[in-house]
């Protein structure tokens, strides 16, 4: 019998303040250093986010080794016993890519906190400047092989074109038009569709999801089918992590491209579209 989850996949401040207590609960923070020193959810350990990824120069946001991710896991005193609260100071990008991260190795048991340190200062919540001690563990993870939510720029030019495959861009409108670059080509790969990762969020519910029938019609109206494939991208597999992450939630069958156009745009033998 599977046990149930100590908190939803989304969860509110207020349902996570109720138990700070639960010692299956890990909290992990993904705000800049600065940020969490200056103030965290009570028991939050920090994280850096360099720890979820990989860099080939020109190409970042890769997976990294195991034994990266290992150290990651260890010093956040992880077991699989344990249940993780993922949030950041950013609106959730490097939260998502936590969970995305998890997702990868076959880990179920995470929530994203919803509007992350916003909501939950803004919201009257208790805060602390500490960092709590943390026994580090010895984690045994592994990616899934053959991994269902990492695709590569070769699966992608295999299937381009393809009915069941559709791409969403989490990058900015400038960039999907190759008005603003930070690649050696510019533009996007021929038929994503473009939704900014914040249009996710709703700025006056201190950057909580919008609501799903809001997001769904948002969606649909875009053109994207929660029938086929999706994979999200953006410049390094950062902002479009939390795009994954909305997508699961909603019940898409969503796969990440990690290196995303930082990978694309670099290359010589990928098509774009402008």
């Amino acid at each position: 019998m599977t046990a149930t989850p100590l908190l939803p996949k989304l969860v509110e401040p207020d349902a996570l303040e109720e138990v700070l207590e639960d010692e299956r609960l890990i909290i992990v923070d993904l705000s800049s250093p600065a940020n969490y020193r200056k103030h965290h959810v009570p028991g939050a350990v920090h994280l850096d986010y360099p720890l979820l990824t990989d860099v080939e120069p020109p190409v970042g946001g890769l997976m990294p080794p195991i034994d990266q991710l290992e150290m990651a896991f260890s010093f956040i005193g992880y077991n699989q016993a344990h249940h993780v609260v993922a949030y950041d100071d950013e609106g959730g990008g490097k939260a998502g890519r936590l969970i995305f991260t998890m997702e990868c190795l076959g880990l179920h048991n995470w929530s994203l906190l919803n509007g992350g340190m916003q909501a939950w200062f803004n919201e009257g919540h208790p805060i602390v400047h500490c960092r709590p001690q943390v026994e580090e563990t010895l984690p045994c993870i592994n990616y899934l092989q053959p991994n269902p939510f990492i695709v590569d720029a070769e699966y992608i030019m295999a299937n381009l074109g393809q009915p069941h495959l559709q791409l969403l861009d989490a990058r900015s409108s400038d960039e999907y038009r190759d008005l603003a670059r930070m690649t050696q080509r510019g533009g996007h790969i021929p038929g994503a569709l473009n939704l900014e990762w914040t249009e996710l969020m709703d700025p006056t519910r201190n950057n909580r999801l919008l609501p799903e029938a809001v997001i769904r019609a948002r969606l649909d109206a875009l053109g994207l089918d929660p029938a086929h494939e999706v994979i999200t991208y953006c410049q390094t597999a950062h902002r479009s992590s939390f795009s994954f992450v909305v997508l699961y939630l909603l019940g898409y069958k969503v796969r990440g491209y990690p290196g995303s156009w930082s990978d694309w745009g670099n290359r010589d033998d990928t098509p774009i579209e402008v």
